[in-house]
């Protein structure tokens, strides 16, 4: 304040100055002309005197307002900007600050929305892990000590071989899928894109599941035209394998699968419809989480690890696919896998030893 009054006083001075000087020229003119030259040199010094006033009114003018204006900044609230008291000027800045820091909180919170998240999804999944491998462990434990014992008749043997076997293949297999769901989620880069025909591998899975099919009477067929799809051909087999192995084992006696591959839009599309036992509703959301089963008992007497449709979902994603599910109990369900788009060069013509089936 006390700054601001000093500029105030020397610029009242200078301009005091200016003015007398101003009337002392007009008396000079209409008294005597030859007195102007002696008038103007004395004014030139004046001028001279008064320069370096003039400077240092200005410093000090624009010292004074820096401060008026940084004083409110350096004592700003971060946190909450919009409580402080700024110049009109500065009002702006105060609800910028505000925004980024509301938008900073909503990051962050969705941050640790998705780390409790993850932290959740894995202890469920270790969880999980530990029950699926238990059970198979308990029933080769509990085998052996019977054999070991030699309450077990000869004749009998081979039946309890075979119990041991049957689990050690089950661990085997929830083995070997836990790691394929673990290379899909961290994108290993083994697994590399090139172009493969849609059709061709979905023909090639069918061929594995006749077996499997014609035990449960249930009728595989495929239906389409061949579609480029740039994925991993090894990927693309595990995904259709898992969605036909499932619409099999839920299926009814006499039932079918069909798979359809087409081109919509420029997008390949393949679909596995069922006349399964279907999905209530209150489940869809849920039966591509990693060990989700539906119905637990019947899902145990049925087999498999509880990972196949997780597999699915994975795939999908590293693929860039979206997947829909349709589903009506005791009437079948109805699974699409919409692929992406191909580049030009991938969508293109491939040779023979190019398009891996």
């Amino acid at each position: 304040m006390k700054k601001r009054m000093t500029v105030l006083l020397l610029a009242v001075i200078l301009a005091a100055m200016l003015l007398s000087y101003g009337a002392f020229l007009l008396a000079a003119a209409q008294r005597d002309p030859e007195l102007i030259g002696m008038a103007a040199m004395r004014g030139l010094l004046c001028l001279l005197t008064l320069l370096p006033l003039a400077v240092l009114a200005a410093v000090l003018l624009a010292r004074a307002q820096t401060k008026r204006l940084a004083d409110p900044l350096n004592s700003m609230d971060l946190s909450h900007p919009e409580q402080t008291a700024l110049d009109r000027e500065l009002a702006p800045l105060a609800g910028k600050l505000k925004e980024q820091n509301d938008l900073i909180a909503d990051q962050m919170r969705q941050l640790r929305e998705e780390s409790a998240n993850r932290e959740s999804q894995r202890r469920e999944f270790t969880a999980n892990v530990s029950h699926e491998l238990k059970t198979p462990l308990t029933t080769i434990s509990g085998t052996a000590e019977i054999l070991r014992s030699g309450m077990v008749r000869p004749e009998d043997v081979a039946h309890f071989a075979d119990n041991i076997y049957r689990e050690s293949q089950r661990m085997t297999t929830l083995v070997s899928d836990i790691l394929r769901l673990s290379q899909l989620e961290e994108a290993v880069p083994a697994h590399k894109k090139e172009p493969v025909d849609l059709y061709g591998i979905a023909q090639e899975v069918l061929g594995w599941l006749q077996e499997a099919a014609a035990a449960k009477q249930v009728t595989l067929s495929i239906t389409g035209t061949h579609a480029t799809v740039l994925g991993s051909g090894k990927v693309l087999s595990e995904m259709i394998y898992n969605l036909c192995d499932n619409a099999i084992k839920y299926n009814r006696q006499r039932g079918w699968v069909k798979v359809t591959v087409r081109v919509s839009g420029g997008q390949a599309r393949l679909t596995v419809t069922d006349t399964g036992i279907g999905i209530p509703k209150e489940h869809q959301e849920r039966v591509f989480e990693r060990f989700y089963r539906v119905d637990k008992s019947h899902s145990r007497e049925i087999g498999g690890t509880g990972l196949g449709l997780s597999i699915v979902k994975h795939g999908a994603i590293f693929h860039g696919a979206e997947i829909f599910l349709r589903s009506y109990p005791d009437t079948g369900t109805v699974v699409t896998l919409v692929f992406p788009k191909p580049d030009a060069e991938a969508a293109a013509p491939q040779d023979a030893e190019t398009l891996r089936n």
